[in-house]
């Protein structure tokens, strides 16, 4: 589903934001991709989005060869994928159920289908008595549901998570990733960008650490991240 064969972006000035970047996440797969500030999660995402482009190796999203995808396709590849970022970017002056049904309109959707498929999965987010509700009258976390809903709406086969739990209080992050962990189990792939090891550790999937733009280990369900620093403190 998402592929990167010895990957590597360097920025201009020379700055080197991944290096090598082998890696391959499956159909209907869930995994956490772990790093602090500046490991080069970002630049992972961008990728994925092609926002930017490698400058050597290959990425493979779905069907699309991300080397050699033509700008006119760069549309139809976003289609493929629901995205949440930290910050919601919700529009303040829409309601829930505008902001939801903007991502259809977007796409050209018949106006009976988005009245169907809005309400629907506002209520698979737990969030059916606020459809009228704006922005700044929702809390942080039915904010983020809300941003979820948005990234469901088109039933994308791949789901990411762009630090969904960063603006949002320890409780509700369980809550979010409970939502994702149930999006999956129908089939659909999810990707978590963080930094949050603890929240990683607790839903026991596989997980990604990227170090210094490099993958540096990159651990099945439920075992734990050792990063080799961490190799080098227990010899």
């Amino acid at each position: 589903m998402i592929e990167f064969c010895n990957v590597k972006k360097v920025y201009p000035g020379g700055n080197v934001a991944l290096h090598d970047v082998n890696l391959k996440i499956e159909k209907g797969e869930f995994c956490f991709v772990l790093g602090h500030s500046g490991a080069g999660k970002s630049t992972f995402l961008k990728l994925i989005l092609r926002e930017e482009a490698a400058t050597e190796g290959k990425i493979q999203v779905g069907d699309y060869d991300l080397s050699k995808i033509k700008n006119r396709d760069i549309p139809f590849l976003r289609r493929q994928l629901g995205v949440v970022f930290q910050d919601f970017r919700l529009i303040p002056t829409m309601t829930a159920y505008d902001n939801v049904a903007f991502a259809m309109r977007a796409t050209n959707v018949q106006e009976r289908e988005i009245r169907r498929r809005v309400p629907y999965v506002l209520g698979l987010v737990g969030l059916s008595e606020k459809a009228r509700r704006y922005p700044p009258e929702l809390s942080g976390g039915e904010q983020q549901r809300v941003a979820l809903a948005r990234a469901l709406v088109n039933s994308p086969p791949i789901i990411i998570a762009d630090e969904p739990t960063g603006n949002i209080d320890p409780e509700l992050s369980v809550e979010i990733m409970e939502l994702l962990t149930a999006i999956n189990k129908v089939g659909v792939t999810v990707v978590v960008v963080t930094h949050e090891h603890e929240l990683a550790a607790r839903f026991h999937k596989r997980t990604i650490l990227i170090e210094k733009g490099q993958v540096v280990a990159d651990q099945p369900d439920g075992v734990p991240v050792v990063t080799p620093s961490e190799v080098e403190v227990m010899r």
